[in-house]
Parts: structure tokens; C-alpha cells; sequence
């Protein structure tokens, strides 16, 4: 997501960078939205430790029972001392499609990591406070089961040709993850705004004449970012880059579309050789602009060349941008079929054509064992201009999940940390309290549902 980048450096919104989250004297703050969307419509959208540890697993420990036998000393032996085998990765035992469950449903930690001001990564750049971990335990609390942290990295990177990572910005990093797998949950980390044309500095550009470069560049910042956590096991899913494209949304350039393919088989074949988890970890590759269609009827798009079948595709779905997305379209505040005719809502966009997406992904990569996750998706706050809006969103947010879960897709909805007009949180990251019970209400109960909700009508 990057709606909206420029007008929040713009606006300096970097005052709320010395707020500490969750904590009896933090301040509200203003954040302002980040965000690009893949939208199926022509409509043009511009939106927008220090020391690490092997994560623990989930066994629980057990004590042996108490007996009456008297203790005594084992028998002396000549054998020699042998150590207890490795434990295999617990997802040695799990399909892809099983592995991929586990992460239903997740939470974006959207504008922290990859907020920059200028080309600089700061966290609290667009106005969120400083993490901790009470957010995350909060996110937690209420049902979700994986955070996807979006990264930025630019000026984090050296000169070539070793392209040094910052190694404090790799320990924040760590920390942050930490704070999800410590607690049980799955985290995803990505390269966020390295890829944004309108980031200053973004140089991940599929439409760049110095691809050798740059594919040099990608693969060596990847190398590193394995490395640094080769330790972690299945909980970490690594994401090879968000919303790459050329910045247009006219006909899709196949030449382009190539250099994406590139990337992505770049950033498998760095990360399985970086040893340690990474030789089996779970990774997650976006096609163009991670839109549905260009993903599943672009016949460009390749999933990369696995020796491990690991690889999970990935989208997003701000489908109708109407209703999901548009600032400007203050009148469109309410969703579904059972208000056909009214002109609250859009004309296109809705149950039946949710449900005709997310088909088209089942059939294309599901239904061959290849998992897809839904990496970001919701709606915008204009309650201000519709008393009802919120029950739509939630609505929206409940079909969503149903029609998902109905299919063994996964869903993580988009939370920017913003509350307000047009806001995408449900959370506080100052006070870590729901602001839209109502949404995170519908969502957990369309991840569990067996038949579809039933739609508000006036």
C-alpha cells in the first residue's frame, strides 16, 4: 500500500515519531494512509534483538511422572555418547496447503517498518509510535494468527558490489519478528518500498534499463536478509516484494512482467542457499501488481522452480475501489447484491464477483496444491459519511473471509495504523484497543463459518 506517501511527508507527520506505543502516556497520533492497490477496474488508484533467537516451537514441555521406584544409577556401558538427532521443521509433516491454514487469519503491521522519510526506513516516518510488543499481543487476543511486517530497506543498503545491509536495521528487524514468533504466531516480512517509483531512492523497478544490477542488487539484500534469519523456523515466511510493476495501469508489459518473474526466481534460489530454516522455509511470491487477474490469466506469470514445492502466490484483493479504496468517492459507503439499485453502491464488485476472483485462483493454483495468500485487503473509513458504513465494512470483511476460507485461501487484512475518515486500522497502536470490534468481529466469523453471512439491507 502507498496512497498517499507524498502528501504524508508532506504534512510532517514525523512529530509523532517520539510517541511510545501502548502506553498510558501516549498521545493519539495522525497517520497518514500508505497505499497502491491492485484493482481489477481501469480505475487508477495511487494510494500507498539486537540480538535475534531461534524462535520456540510449539511443544509443550513435560515433566516425567513420579513413581515409587527407588532411584537408582544407570548400568555403566562402553557405548559412546550419542546426541539426540536435530528435530526435522515441523512442517516436514504438513502439505503446503496445511502449512498455509495455520496462517488464517492474519493482521498487516502496515506503515511502520517500510514508512521512510525521504529514502531513509524509520518506523515512525508516517506517524505511527515506536512498536512493542503489547500491539502485537493485542492482534493476537483477538483471534488473528500471523502478522505480515512490511520492510523497506533503500538507503539500508551499501554501495555495491556487496550491498551491505544495515545490521541495526537487521536487528530491528529480528525484534519485531520476535515479537510474533515468541508469542506463537506466524510472521511474514517482505521488500516493501524498494520497488515504489514514487519512493524516493525505490530501485527494485521492473521497468529499468539496468536489470543485471539490479537483479545483483536483489539477490545479495535477500542473501543477507536469509542469513540473518537463518535460525527461525516455519513461523518466519519470507515475501520476495510487494505490488511490483511499472507504475501504469494500462496493458501490462510482458517484457516487464519477465524481469518480475527474474526476481522471484532470484529470491528463491538466495534464499535456499543461505542455509539453516532456509533450506525449507515457506516463501511468497507476488505476480504483477499482485492482481488476481494478471497472476491467473496472464499466462507471463510463472510460479518459480522449487526443489522444495514451498512457494505460495501472492495477491491482494481492494476489490470494488469504490468502496475499498476511493477517498473521492464519499457517496459509495455500503456493499452487497441485496442492495442492487441503490446508489450507495457500486455497480460491479460484488458477492458474485468476489466469489468469481477467488475461483479463479483455486482453480489456478489450489486446486494443484500451490497455496495463495490474500496479503492485503479492506476498506476505508467513511462512516463520517454514512452511519452504516462501519456494518458494510464488516460485512465486507465476514465475505470475504467466508469465500476465503471456502477455498483454503488466506487472508491478511491491511491495518496502516491510521483511525479517522478513511482510516484502514482496527487497532490503536498507542493504546493497542480495538477501534472496529465490528470488523474484527466479522472477519473471525467468516474465517469459521459453513455457510455465507447474511447481508445487512436497510
Amino acid at each position: 500500500m502507498r496512497k498517499r506517501i507524498l502528501a504524508a511527508l508532506i504534512s510532517g507527520v514525523m512529530l509523532a515519531a517520539s510517541l511510545t506505543a501502548c502506553s498510558d502516556s501516549a498521545t493519539t497520533s495522525s497517520v497518514e494512509e500508505s497505499s497502491t492497490v491492485s484493482v481489477s477496474s481501469t480505475e487508477e488508484s495511487s494510494t500507498e534483538s539486537e540480538e535475534s533467537s531461534v524462535p520456540e516451537t510449539d511443544a509443550p514441555e513435560t515433566e516425567a511422572p513420579e513413581t515409587d521406584a527407588p532411584e537408582t544409577d544407570p548400568p555403566e556401558t562402553d557405548a559412546p555418547e550419542t546426541s539426540a538427532p536435530e528435530k526435522e521443521p515441523e512442517t516436514d509433516t504438513k502439505t503446503a496447503l496445511e502449512f498455509a491454514q495455520q496462517l488464517m487469519p492474519g493482521w498487516n503491521l502496515g506503515n511502520q517498518l517500510e514508512a521512510v522519510s525521504g529514502s531513509t526506513p524509520s518506523e515512525t516516518a508516517w506517524g505511527n509510535p515506536t512498536i512493542t510488543e503489547d500491539i502485537i499481543l493485542a492482534v493476537k487476543d483477538a483471534g488473528f494468527k500471523s502478522v505480515r511486517i512490511p520492510v523497506s530497506y533503500l538507503s539500508k543498503i551499501g554501495e555495491g558490489p556487496t550491498y551491505t545491509v544495515d545490521a541495526a536495521w537487521l536487528d530491528r528487524i529480528a525484534e519485531v519478528v520476535d515479537m510474533c514468533v515468541d508469542n506463537g504466531m506466524y510472521a511474514i516480512i517482505n521488500m516493501h518500498g524498494d520497488g515504489y517509483h514514487s519512493i524516493s531512492g525505490g530501485w527494485l523497478l521492473c521497468d529499468a534499463d539496468n536489470q543485471t544490477e539490479i537483479t545483483d542488487k536483489y539477490g545479495k539484500v535477500w542473501a543477507q536478509i536469509a542469513d540473518k534469519f537463518k535460525d527461525y523456523d516455519e513461523h518466519l515466511i519470507f515475501e520476495s516484494m510487494n505490488e511490483e510493476f511499472d507504475g501504469s495501469y494500462g496493458a501490462i508489459n510482458n517484457e516487464y512482467y519477465e524481469n518480475i518473474n527474474t526476481y522471484n526466481q532470484t529470491f528463491v534460489d538466495n534464499v535456499r542457499a543461505a542455509g539453516g530454516y532456509n533450506a525449507k522455509r515457506y516463501l511468497l511470491c507476488p505476480g504483477w501488481n499482485t492482481d488476481i487477474n494478471a497472476t491467473t490469466e496472464n499466462e507471463t506469470f510463472r510460479v518459480p522452480e522449487d526443489s522444495e514445492g514451498r512457494v505460495m502466490v501472492s495477491v491482494h484483493y481492494y476489490d470494488p475501489y469504490e468502496f475499498c479504496l476511493k477517498e473521492s468517492a464519499k457517496g459509495i459507503v455500503r456493499w452487497g447484491e441485496a442492495l442492487a439499485g441503490q446508489n450507495k453502491k457500486t455497480t460491479w464488485g460484488d458477492e458474485t464477483y468476489l466469489d468469481e476472483q477467488f475461483d479463479k485462483l483455486y482453480d489456478k493454483f489450489i486446486s494443484k496444491g500451490i497455496p495463495v495468500i490474500i496479503g492485503e485487503y479492506g476498506t476505508i473509513d467513511k462512516s463520517s459519511f454514512d452511519e452504516r458504513n462501519t456494518i458494510y465494512r464488516a460485512y465486507y470483511a465476514e465475505y470475504v473471509n467466508y469465500a476465503a476460507s471456502q477455498r483454503q485461501i488466506v487472508t491478511v487484512m491491511w491495518d496502516n495504523g491510521y483511525n479517522g475518515v478513511y482510516g484502514h486500522a482496527v487497532f490503536s497502536r498507542n493504546t493497542c484497543e480495538q477501534t472496529q470490534p465490528e470488523i474484527i468481529a466479522g472477519i473471525m466469523r467468516g474465517v469459521n463459518a459453513d455457510s455465507a453471512p447474511k447481508a445487512p439491507t436497510d
